[in-house]
């Protein structure tokens, strides 16, 4: 039973998000969107120094299964205030595929230590899977977003072999290289597309098209719903397979091997078993987001998978606190969102965007939400 002295902090956290939230998706004066950001950067300023941050962390761990389920009506309400609205409807599904991939990296970087900047690559792995499968086959596409995560996830199994040889530094170089022959080989494989890409249809499930608007009498829905909905179950399932993941025995072995190699190699713990585990796990998180990212979009292309984009993945990992998925929707918010409402700016938003980011480091070098001290105990407070 949640700790009803500690759950109103997260809660009232999370209200005011999603309340920030929704003015900020849907404004569109760039005063407005400046005046947000400005208000935003002074209440999280305010929060952490003093000690709010910390408070709402502090219910977020006591409360998770119903700050969780909060988090998902939340969504849900934004989605309903949006209806009509494709493009904040777009930025969310986004987001919550973005966040998919993150978890996925989370399990790699935060609890077994196996530095990943091919990000972007596994996402695009998963949508080029999608555009070939069902172009090419009858395959029904739940099985195709599926593939997608499986050919991700074959893929990554391969590339962690000489991960493994190596540590550090050169274990990214390992994961940097492979981002970037992926994009040379999509350039220039015609079957594929070359450089201009592939067109990939829209789901279908059991003969409903999600492209399709949703028409309720007189209201018109915006087909964008459907995919926020998969999105939606898909992201919630990660992040619920990642926190029982965090907290069995699995989730143990891979903190000692994060910590401690040689330790944990002299404990008797396989190393190169765990690493292998979070490492292809982790990938078939990142397929699946990017089989549905790309049958919404409905096409893919080279470009949209390059190794700035596998930086951003890092980076959200990183400003939303390093182990810890609690952080990573506040991280996308920031790293994803806020350059895309501020592209009246032009390339000026990057520079505003960084020192915003450099900002929240500065006075949160662990992250948003940083990770706590592990506390072991099987089968309590688990999501």
């Amino acid at each position: 039973m949640a700790n009803q002295n500690k759950v109103w902090p997260g809660l009232a956290g999370l209200f005011a998000t999603t309340i920030y939230g929704l003015f900020f998706l849907h404004s569109e004066n760039q005063a407005a969107v400046i005046a947000l950001l400005a208000g935003g950067g002074i209440a999280l300023g305010f929060s952490a120094k003093f000690g709010l941050l910390k408070v709402v962390d502090s219910s977020i761990v006591a409360n998770q299964k119903v700050l969780g389920l909060a988090v998902i009506i939340a969504v849900v309400l934004l989605a309903v205030a949006s209806y009509e609205a494709h493009y904040v409807l777009l930025m969310l599904t986004t987001m919550l595929l973005y966040s998919t991939v993150c978890l996925g990296l989370n399990v790699q970087f935060g609890y077994c230590g196996v530095v990943n900047f091919a990000g972007a690559a596994f996402f695009g792995v998963g949508s080029y899977t999608a555009a070939v499968l069902s172009t090419h086959t009858a395959i029904p596409h739940l099985y195709v977003i599926v593939g997608g995560g499986l050919i991700s996830s074959l893929i990554g199994s391969l590339l962690i072999l000489p991960v493994l040889r190596t540590r550090g530094h050169y274990a990214a170089l390992i994961t940097i290289a492979f981002g970037l022959l992926f994009k040379t080989f999509l350039e220039v494989n015609d079957t594929l597309g070359g450089p201009q890409g592939l067109k990939i249809p829209g789901i279908s499930i059991l003969g409903w098209n999600l492209n399709n608007n949703i028409e309720i009498g007189s209201l018109n829905i915006s087909f964008y719903v459907n995919y926020l909905v998969i999105a939606l179950l898909i992201c919630s399932g990660t992040f619920a397979l990642v926190k029982r993941l965090e907290r069995s025995w699995i989730g143990l072995s891979m903190d000692i091997v994060r910590l401690d190699e040689i330790a944990a190699s002299t404990c008797g713990i396989n190393v190169g078993r765990w690493k292998i585990v979070a490492f292809t796990l982790g990938n078939f998180f990142a397929g699946i987001a990017g089989a549905v990212y790309g049958m919404m979009t409905g096409f893919v292309a080279p470009n949209n998978f390059t190794f700035g984009d596998s930086l951003i993945f890092v980076s959200i990992i990183i400003l939303g606190g390093i182990g810890n998925p609690w952080g990573i929707l506040p991280a996308v918010f920031i790293v994803f969102l806020v350059p895309e409402k501020l592209q009246f700016i032009q390339e000026y938003r990057f520079l505003l965007y960084a020192a915003l980011v450099i900002l929240i480091l500065l006075f949160r070098p662990e992250g948003i939400l940083p990770r706590r001290i592990r506390d072991y105990f099987p089968g309590r407070n688990i999501i």
